[in-house]
């Protein structure tokens, strides 16, 4: 009786990739060398960030994804940190605010110009400071507007509302060791987190509580990571205590053992996993490696599934991984990388070769849009939801962007700095604090679109009667406490 092999089906078996030429590279970009496990890139469908080299203090450049080519020298780089960058993330529900987390402890939000810089960016929209150490991790929120997370080498995790620049909760004793990696689950209700003492932790961030614990998954000393599957199965990479690379799939139901475990070979790098939840594919990069491996997840034996291998001839220092909405559909491409090089960006292009020129429902359902699924103070709240899913059919067109707006809790004192040490005093902060109305550029651009310039113009008079009229009184309140503190009343 003769055996035949049975080869396993799947629609992503034969997904290439394929660099792009080189006038679409973005060439003459000196990377961070700095000895950090970050992917020194992001990228959505606006903007390409990176971490570059940068004397006395930390920067990193955006540029519009358009501009390929040799970029000059003097092109203009965020550069407000005072030491180097280690980690940066694209906000998810607008693509032109972007988070940085640096060496010298804090945390930055910054707002990039609709097209792009034209001078340096020095002073950030939101500035977090609370970490006693480097901030290693910065990453938003994937389903409430402004809430970003942040970890750094004090071994602390915090949670901020960069809307109102407050810090709302502060993990300080969960890790008792060094932070590799964290990453959110689908609907933002759980975290889970790679750490130094081998453990992989599933963390509720609002209660303060760990669910989960996995000891030991990975028994080598080198760095791990640790990512949510869609399904809440929890990817993770490390090392053997032979020093051989490793994935393995873990089930919060079984806290003993692997659903799966492979070794991949003995290379040093750390393996950085992109996945992508609507296809179930991981890609896994290794730092100073010159391949992509990927591989799907499935629920039948052996779980995870290895699809193929790119490689290229140059070693990668870094990766970018492009959101769905920002790939070209009419080209069957289901991934795009941003592969670092020592002087240069180069674009990887995954597809999955196809002969109708149809739109491909199975290789696109519905993905994840721009837009928040739940404001700040509902997630804080304990609301969770599902991200607003979009559908790619019609070539997908980007809406006009809100601009991020920080509610100070004294809007007077920020415009009146001759007043400011006299309304710090409990007289003159009640009667600013209630001023928090602010009409953005944003909200009154769609309000001419709407038809409702009208009522906005009433509204702004109102407010600018109102800020009026609050000012006087803080005057004569200040006056007041002069007279008295001068004895004359």
């Amino acid at each position: 009786m003769s055996f035949r092999k049975v080869v396993r089906q799947s629609k992503f078996r034969h997904v290439f990739g394929q660099p792009v030429k080189n006038d679409q590279c973005y060439e003459d970009i000196r990377v961070s060398r700095v000895t950090w496990d970050s992917t020194f890139c992001a990228v959505n469908p606006k903007f390409l960030a990176v971490i570059v080299e940068a004397s006395g203090g930390g920067a990193f450049l955006v540029l519009p994804l358009s501009k390929t080519g040799r970029i000059d020298k003097a092109y203009p780089t965020v550069c407000g940190h005072t030491g180097p960058v280690l980690d940066i993330d694209w906000c998810p529900h607008n693509d032109e605010v972007i988070a940085s987390g640096s060496e010298d402890c804090t945390v930055m939000v910054w707002q990039i110009p609709e097209n792009g810089l034209t001078a340096p960016l020095t002073e950030p929209v939101v500035l977090l400071e609370g970490h006693t150490k480097r901030v290693g991790i910065v990453t938003w929120h994937p389903t409430a507007r402004n809430v970003l997370l942040s970890a750094g080498c004090d071994n602390v995790v915090l949670i901020w509302n960069v809307g109102t620049a407050e810090e709302l909760y502060r993990l300080d004793s969960l890790h008792p060791d060094l932070i590799y990696n964290i990453s959110w689950n689908r609907n933002g209700s759980l975290f889970c987190s790679a750490c130094k003492d081998k453990s992989v932790r599933v963390i509720d961030p609002r209660r303060g509580t760990l669910v989960a614990e996995w000891e030991k998954a990975h028994e080598g000393a080198r760095p791990m990571r640790a990512i949510f599957l869609a399904d809440g199965k929890v990817f993770t990479t490390g090392f053997s205590r032979m020093s051989e690379r490793q994935l393995a799939l873990w089930d919060l139901e079984n806290l003993e053992e692997p659903m799966a475990l492979q070794e991949l070979d003995s290379s040093n790098g750390a393996l950085l996993p992109f996945y992508d939840p609507d296809t179930n594919v991981v890609y896994v990069c290794g730092k100073g490696d010159s391949s992509i491996r990927y591989f799907e997840i499935t629920d039948e034996p052996p779980y995870i599934h290895f699809l193929n291998t790119f490689t290229s001839k140059e070693p990668q220092r870094g990766m970018g991984s492009m959101p769905k909405r920002g790939l070209e559909v009419s080209k069957c491409e289901i991934a795009r990388f941003y592969k670092l090089h020592e002087r240069k960006c180069e674009p990887i292009i995954m597809t999955v070769p196809r002969k109708s020129d149809l739109f491909q429902d199975d290789l696109y359902p519905d993905t994840a849009g721009p837009e928040a699924a739940l404001e700040a103070e509902e997630w804080v709240s304990g609301q969770d939801a599902s991200p607003i899913l979009i559908s790619l059919r019609e070539a997908y067109v980007p809406s006009k962007q809100r601009d991020l707006k920080v509610s100070r809790r004294n809007v007077l004192s920020d415009s009146r700095p001759a007043a400011a040490p006299s309304s710090a005093r409990p007289g003159a902060t009640g009667s600013a604090a209630s001023i928090h109305t602010t009409v953005s550029s944003g909200s009154l651009a769609r309000a001419m679109e709407a038809g409702k310039l009208e009522e906005v113009m009433q509204e702004l008079r109102a407010l600018r009667a109102l800020v009026k009229e609050q000012g006087e009184r803080i005057g004569r309140l200040e006056e007041q406490l002069g007279r008295m503190e001068n004895g004359d009343a």
